[in-house]
């Protein structure tokens, strides 16, 4: 049983931080879809901030990657709370991420220059799925 929750808690690991870097990924997507109505010839920096909240998704696979070999009958209950740890961290991380880069998709198609300050307070959420990663490594 606890080898079971040991792989289960992997599987939340990569699961939660990737349904998060999608879901992250889709809200400053349709901010960029309608930004682009309004100013196409920004469409590179819109999709930079677009593109931000995969990362989260990469931080758990990295995670289970790096970990997957550790599960033991002994470690299954750490790693389950580990990986769900690391799993929901990451999802609301990309959810957060995902709704400042759309703020600041939406600024910058209404003419403001705010694309380097948006990846600046983007960076703020993501700080958080890096600490969740490096916490695996004092496991």
């Amino acid at each position: 049983m606890e080898l079971l929750l040991g792989y289960l808690g992997m599987g939340l690991m990569l699961g939660l931080a990737g349904i998060g870097s999608s879901i992250g990924t889709t809200i400053a997507g349709n901010a960029a879809v309608g930004a682009l109505k309004k100013d196409s010839s920004k469409s590179s920096g819109y999709m930079i901030l677009s593109a931000l909240p995969a990362t989260q998704g990469l931080y758990g696979f990295l995670a289970l990657l790096l970990h997957f070999g550790k599960v033991t009958a002994e470690t299954g209950m750490l790693w389950f709370g580990v990986g769900l740890g690391v799993g929901i961290v990451c999802l609301f991380s990309a959810i957060r991420q995902g709704q400042v880069c759309a703020n600041g998709i939406v600024a910058m198609s209404q003419g403001h220059d705010v694309q380097t300050n948006t990846m600046i307070y983007a960076a703020l959420p993501e700080f958080y799925a890096i600490l969740a990663l490096v916490a695996t490594f004092l496991v």
